[in-house]
C-alpha cells in the first residue's frame, strides 16, 4: 500500500461543497480554534473504509499524514493508528507516536475519535500521570485529550480519574473543554448517577453553564431544574 495511492483515493472522495461546510463547522477562520485547517469534504464512514484498506501503511507514512495540513489526512492517520493499536503486540510504539503528535491532533473530532481508543485503553492498567500533565497543559487539545481519554476508564466503571481531571478543568475558559467535561460527567451518570451527583453537589454552583447542561442532560426534569437554579 502506497501513501500516494491513499492520498489519491481521498482526493477522489472529496466534495468541494462539503469542504466549505466543514470549514465553517470546524471554525477554520482567522482567530478561530481550527484556523488554517483544510478540508477535502469527505464523510467519516468513507474515511474509515480508506483507513481499513491502508491499515498496513508504514508508520513513517502515517507520520507524514499526521503532519499534513489537510484534516482528512490526519483523521485517516489516526484511524490507521487505532487499527494498528488493536492488532499490535508493541502498543507502546503506537502510544508514543500518538503523544508525540498532540500538536497534529488539533481539532475536537480528531481528539474525540482517538484519545480513549489509544491513550485511554493503554492506561487502563497503568499509571495515569500523563493525563494529569495533559490536563494542566496550556494547549486546548491536550486538555481535551486528557478528559476524553477517561472514557476508556468510565466504560469499565472506573470514575476516579475522570472526576479528578474534571475538577482540574472546572475553571477552564474554553467552551470545548466545558462540553467535553460535561460529556464525561454525563457518561459517569449513565452508569452511576450517585457518583455523578456527588461531584455535582460539590461543584455545580461554580461550573460553567455549558458544562453543567451537558452533565445533567439525561437527568429527570425536576433534577435538571434543581441544578440549573444556582
Amino acid at each position: 500500500m502506497k501513501l500516494s495511492d491513499l492520498k489519491q483515493e481521498l482526493e477522489k472522495l472529496g466534495n468541494h461543497k462539503q469542504s466549505e461546510l466543514l470549514g465553517r463547522f470546524f471554525k477554520t477562520g482567522k482567530g478561530e480554534y481550527g484556523e488554517g485547517d483544510i478540508f477535502l469534504g469527505i464523510k467519516v464512514p468513507d474515511q474509515r473504509k480508506v483507513a481499513k484498506k491502508y491499515y498496513d501503511l508504514s508508520l513513517k507514512d502515517v507520520q507524514s499524514l499526521l503532519n499534513s495540513k489537510i484534516h482528512e489526512h490526519r483523521l485517516v492517520a489516526l484511524l490507521i493508528l487505532i487499527e494498528k493499536y488493536k492488532k499490535s503486540d508493541d502498543k507502546i510504539e503506537i502510544v508514543d507516536i500518538y503523544l508525540k503528535n498532540t500538536k497534529n491532533i488539533n481539532n475536537w473530532d480528531l481528539v474525540d475519535l482517538s484519545a480513549h481508543k489509544i491513550l485511554g485503553e493503554y492506561l487502563l492498567d497503568k499509571d495515569r500521570k500523563i493525563l494529569y500533565k495533559l490536563a494542566k497543559s496550556k494547549d486546548l487539545w491536550e486538555k481535551r485529550m486528557a478528559i476524553i481519554s477517561t472514557a476508556a476508564f468510565i466504560n469499565k466503571n472506573l470514575f476516579d480519574d475522570a472526576l479528578k481531571i474534571s475538577e482540574i478543568l472546572l475553571n477552564d475558559k474554553h467552551d470545548l473543554i466545558h462540553k467535553a467535561v460535561g460529556w464525561m460527567l454525563r457518561e459517569i451518570g449513565n452508569r452511576n448517577q450517585a457518583a455523578e451527583e456527588k461531584f455535582l453537589k460539590t461543584h455545580y454552583k461554580k461550573m460553567p453553564r455549558t458544562m453543567l447542561r451537558y452533565a445533567i442532560e439525561k437527568f429527570p426534569e425536576n433534577k435538571r431544574k434543581f441544578y440549573m437554579q444556582k
